[in-house]
């Protein structure tokens, strides 16, 4: 009796663990890279002209947000126009990775 107490809140557990990982989710932050996060490196660069290059270096295109760094999955061109800018994203997160739904510039 007390290992099936045991399996179904476990069980429990994992599917509210599943279920929040699909649940869209709002984020605003700043559109990245994920090799530089918040800290842009190239000296004589814009955050936005150095989050360019290290995408094209192979880096993701990453949102900085509270302190973490999330890797962004999506439309890349979106991603690139809203390069070092402040952005609301709506998405699926999992784990550090959001799967995007939407993005927009953030309101000031």
């Amino acid at each position: 009796m007390r290992l099936r107490i045991s399996a179904l809140f476990l069980s429990l557990a994992l599917s509210t663990v599943a279920a929040s990982a699909q649940s869209n989710q709002t984020f605003t932050g700043t559109v990245s890279d994920a090799m530089c996060g918040a800290h842009h490196m190239m000296q004589g660069k814009t955050p936005a002209q150095c989050t360019r290059e290290c995408v094209k270096q192979g880096a993701d295109f990453a949102l900085v947000s509270g302190g973490q760094v999330y890797t962004l999955k999506g439309d890349k061109s979106q991603f690139d126009k809203l390069a070092g800018q402040n952005v609301t994203i709506k998405g699926k997160v999992d784990g550090k990775t959001i799967t995007v739904d939407s993005i927009a510039a953030a309101k000031s």
